[in-house]
């Protein structure tokens, strides 16, 4: 049996709105637009109301200047239907993290007399449901004096903590309508670079946070080779339900709320409306329970992914605003990026495009704008992802961080950026930095070999290895350290460092041995390089292992694939100078299966390898 329930026009429950009253607008794809359109026909009996709410994805007639004189708009999130509006000063910003929103209305702090909300038809025990968001509409609804909802059959009810009985709501209004849809925002060539990138970084097992927009929808598509992940977000979007459609999300690893898909709201198609209808493997929940940093640490390799509007050298993030002008807001972007740090094998981390304005202008910047806020601090930053590869910031100083930015920065942006950090004293005086076109880091050398039972990364020396390189040269004993310098060298100053790291890749090569199961300085284990012989086609090879990796197999592993590499480039071989008495390095290079001249000098051999 239906509930009984008594239904009254728009117009009959909004006249009891009273002037200079605080009203709160349900949010994003929830805004209730019938019950907005019809506040906006009676704009002529009211003054000075003040309209609250996040992102809304309807209309915002509110801010229109006629109606200045009638209603004020108070927005906890800047979006297009109100950015103009927010940057005239006709509407103002509150900056606020997302989870501490519905405690203002708990405490009164702001003080709600009305709240407009969409909710679905009752169920036979006078249930409704709030639908698609319940965010921060939950804390508004309980904390409001009056409550008026527009009853849409449209609306789909789900799980979690999404109802709300009849006989606690004041005013019930019913009108059919399609609920608002947000289509997916089509990528692009540099979104799917970024994703490429960051799909490396998030691990089978995984509980993933991620917005909305081309770069986030990028990233989602590349996510169809894990296993096992999880989603504990803000926003739940089309693109995460097509991954649990696929068996790729199955929130069988979550350590809290384990088998379920949370979030605090939707945005996307009918088709998405209808996935979540009834699904028992979705929950939304408020804010104060999505966005709480404790709650968000408590996933096992919670993984948050954001995106932003500039990065300064130092690490700091600015996602909300361009200069003095509201962009967005600060939303959960903070909320996450702490409650991911905090997790146990958890990882933050901000995906931006390297310009902006048609590439006129850099994204890593040698300061903020003028007036730009900052989202994230330099001490919760930890993975920055451009099209131009990964930097990893937490626990770095600062003229790491600067020249790990630096080489994720556009190309023709880098030497300004290098120069301007200089001026700034954030990295040496002497520091160089490749600048053409061979100075693109390769990142489709990377690879993972197995080596003696073990896997181990191997990848193309980076500009910023000069302390892990640093590291390796004085683990060396001396003997090995003269077997590789051919010289009682006892020091490998930072000017040195930087002939071994600022590699032109079209004239030279250097290729690292990782071992992934080590943190901090001491993961570089081995280094091979060959530079290229000014007009000829073999390069000059050299090879340089940690003492007690020696003998494991990782040398001979390095030089055969700088062979692939030389070999691609069109080289015919390599030459070395070897010490007579380095019998091992001798051997190595003898099983390579070259065709070697050896010639002896003195107390060495120079070898000449050709390819076969």
């Amino acid at each position: 049996m239906p509930y009984d329930v008594e239904y009254v026009e728009a117009e009959k429950a909004l006249s009891k709105i009273g002037r200079g009253e605080r009203v709160f607008v349900g949010s994003g794809a929830a805004e209730p637009q019938y019950l907005v359109n019809q506040l906006m026909e009676l704009a002529n009996q009211f003054y000075d109301t003040e309209i609250f709410h996040i992102q809304t994805l309807g209309v915002a007639p509110y801010t229109e200047d006629k109606f200045e004189d009638r209603f004020r708009h108070n927005a906890f999130f800047v979006d297009d239907n109100t950015r103009d509006a927010v940057a005239q000063g006709a509407a103002d910003y509150t900056p606020i993290f997302m989870k501490d929103i519905p405690n203002l209305f708990k405490t009164g702090r702001v003080p709600l007399d009305v709240s407009l909300v969409q909710v679905s038809p009752p169920d036979e025990h006078g249930w409704v449901s709030l639908g698609v968001a319940v965010d921060i509409i939950k804390s508004a609804v309980e904390n409001s004096k009056m409550i008026i909802a527009q009853v849409n059959p449209k609306m789909p009810r789900i799980h979690g903590d999404t109802f709300l009985h009849v006989n606690d709501i004041d005013y019930l209004v019913f009108h059919e309508e399609d609920i608002l849809e947000f289509e997916p925002i089509a990528t692009t060539d540099v979104a799917v670079k970024i994703a490429k990138h960051v799909s490396r970084l998030v691990e089978d097992g995984s509980t993933v946070q991620i917005g909305y927009g081309n770069i986030p929808n990028a990233i989602l598509s590349h996510l169809d080779k894990k296993t096992d992940l999880g989603i504990h977000t803000e926003m739940l979007s089309e693109d995460l339900t097509e991954l649990m459609e696929n068996g790729i999300v199955t929130n069988k690893k979550k350590t809290i709320n384990p088998g379920k898909s949370v979030a605090s709201f939707l945005m996307g198609t009918r088709k998405l409306y209808d996935f979540v209808e009834e699904n028992p493997a979705i929950e939304l929940r408020p804010t104060d329970y999505t966005n709480d940093p404790f709650v968000i640490s408590q996933n096992y390799k919670m993984t948050a992914i954001n995106t932003a509007l500039q990065v300064d050298l130092t690490g700091q993030v600015c996602a909300d605003s361009l200069g003095y002008s509201f962009y967005s807001g600060i939303g959960g972007h903070a909320d996450f990026m702490r409650g991911a740090s905090y997790a146990k094998g958890g990882k933050s981390i901000i995906a931006l495009s390297s310009t902006a304005q048609d590439g006129e202008i850099s994204r890593i910047v040698p300061h903020l704008n003028e007036g730009a806020g900052v989202v994230t601090t330099r001490g919760d930053v930890q993975y920055i992802v451009t099209e131009y590869g990964i930097a990893y910031l937490h626990g770095k100083n600062i003229r790491q961080r600067a020249m790990e930015l630096i080489n994720i920065a556009h190309p023709k942006f880098r030497e300004e950026l290098l120069k301007e950090a200089k001026k700034n004293k954030l990295v040496f005086s002497e520091q160089t930095l490749v600048l053409e076109e061979g100075g693109r880091y390769p990142d489709e050398l990377e690879t993972i070999r197995e080596i003696n039972g073990k896997e181990y990364i191997l990848r193309p020396m980076k500009p910023t290895d000069d302390e892990l390189l640093k590291d390796l040269f004085y683990s060396l004993s001396d003997e090995s350290r003269y077997k590789r310098f051919m010289s009682p060298r006892k020091n490998m100053p930072h000017e040195r460092r930087q002939d071994f790291v600022q590699i032109n890749y079209k004239k030279e090569m250097a290729i690292v041995v990782i071992d992934p199961e080590i943190e901090g300085p001491h993961r570089m284990i081995g280094e091979a390089d060959y530079r290229i012989k000014e007009g000829q086609n073999v390069a000059e090879i050299s090879v340089m292992i940690r003492d007690e990796y020696q003998g494991l197999g990782i040398g001979s592993t390095l030089i055969e694939y700088l062979t692939m590499i030389a070999k691609n480039q069109g080289l015919y071989g390599f030459t070395a100078e070897v010490l007579a008495d380095n019998k091992k390095m001798l051997k190595v290079f003898e099983k390579m299966g070259y065709d070697i001249e050896k010639k002896r000098k003195y107390g060495e051999y120079e070898l000449k390898m050709r390819f076969i």
